[in-house]
């Protein structure tokens, strides 16, 4: 494998208009991975970037990382990301920045399958990276995503046809069609969209709920398979003095996990992330034991990309399915260890973007190398469909290649 012969970095823009970074690799063929950041995040991941923002995580790969970062062999995966939490020197990357952390191991990992001319997919999966993961798809925000919406962060469309390419369209029309039945809801209204391209309307948040599910029904009988709803409520944050405050009611946590398997039952919802504040393991257990069998609950908050929590919650029952974001741990090593720990567990695994993203299509391969179910990244807007489009085209090659 070649060597690093030269780093460099910027300030871009991500898709909230906000700073982040980006580092390029030269081995000797240049590879790009930017760095996304969330809104919503969990006490336990990575801090995205050290006390001065984006401009201080350029500043430190300059001075330090970027000039250290020439001669390594790109083959050394585990040695990089050993280096990096050696260089941060901190437990959740507050010095350097996990999203700095994050760009330069995921760009080694491009590096690395560029030279040996494979697509990222297929480098890092083998030849058993065949599966292709159901589009989760944010069709209706609230929470921090969407000022003036619901108390639930996200209502997810989860078309699950037979290919992606089926998929991506039909999350799409989905989208499309709850913009026709909330204009009709409200006429004369404006209605907007949140960070990730969701409607924003105001809707109770059951009434939400409602209407994607006969959406969801809708749509089904147009492409012929199933089409289904699920939520993001991301409860943590509208968790406080010991209930989940929702707009018209407050609920105790035994309220909450009774509600939810209510809404479960009459609405057809598929998976529930983050249903319970993120400390609560014992709320998560027995939202499993009520509707594991038939739900997929997955956390997100509680879990950070977290091997070490993970295991924790594996072993008490508490969900059976984890959100995966790199930058939330900051390595490419350590997010593969989280994988591995909730595939030695039966557990599935969702590979998602953040509320502030940017084009790049990398977590597309990483969801395609791990067997993930599904893959979280919204149904519109060029941040999103940048992943949906490179799944489109990895399906593509995948059936070239049987």
């Amino acid at each position: 494998m070649p060597v690093i012969e030269r780093a460099s970095i910027r300030r871009i823009l991500d898709s909230r208009g906000n700073a982040t970074i980006e580092v390029d690799l030269f081995a000797p063929v240049r590879v790009r991975v930017p760095a996304p950041s969330g809104a919503s995040t969990g006490a336990h991941e990575a801090q995205a970037f050290p006390k001065g923002g984006a401009d201080e995580s350029v500043r430190i790969f300059k001075e330090e990382l970027g000039p250290a970062l020439k001669g390594r062999d790109v083959a050394d995966q585990e040695g990089l990301d050993r280096w990096l939490r050696e260089a941060d020197g901190t437990p959740n990357f507050s010095r350097i920045g996990g999203n700095l952390a994050t760009a330069i191991s995921l760009a080694n990992a491009r590096a690395a399958a560029a030279a040996a001319g494979q697509p990222l997919y297929r480098f890092l999966g083998g030849r058993s990276a065949k599966k292709m993961p159901f589009p989760f798809g944010n069709v209706i925000g609230g929470g921090r995503h969407a000022v003036g919406g619901t108390t639930v962060q996200e209502y997810l469309v989860v078309s699950q046809g037979p290919t992606v390419a089926g998929n991506v369209f039909a999350n799409a029309r989905v989208h499309h069609l709850l913009k026709d039945a909330l204009s009709k809801k409200f006429p004369g209204e404006p209605l907007g969209r949140g960070d990730e391209g969701a409607w924003v309307a105001k809707l109770g948040d059951e009434e939400a709920l409602a209407l994607l599910a006969d959406t969801c029904r809708a749509a089904e009988k147009e492409v012929g398979f199933p089409v289904r709803p699920a939520m993001d409520l991301a409860a943590s944050e509208f968790f406080r003095d010991g209930k989940y405050h929702y707009k018209d009611r407050a609920l105790t946590p035994g309220e909450q996990v009774d509600f939810l398997v209510r809404l479960a039952k009459d609405h057809g919802v598929y998976a529930y992330e983050d249903p319970l504040d993120e400390e609560d393991f014992e709320g998560f257990a027995a939202l499993t034991k009520a509707i594991g069998k038939k739900v997929v609950i997955i956390g997100d908050d509680i879990y950070c990309t977290n091997a070490e929590r993970l295991r924790k919650g594996i072993s008490g029952g508490s969900g059976n399915a984890i959100l995966i974001k790199p930058n939330q741990i900051g390595t490419l090593t350590e997010t593969r260890a989280t994988v591995e720990t909730a595939r030695k567990a039966g557990w599935a695994t969702v590979v998602s973007h953040r509320s502030g993203e940017t084009t790049d299509d990398t977590i597309a391969h990483l969801a395609v190398a791990f067997g993930s179910l599904g893959i979280k990244t919204g149904t519109v807007g060029g941040e999103r469909t940048a992943k949906l489009n490179e799944l489109i085209r990895i399906e593509e090659e995948l059936h070239e290649g049987t």
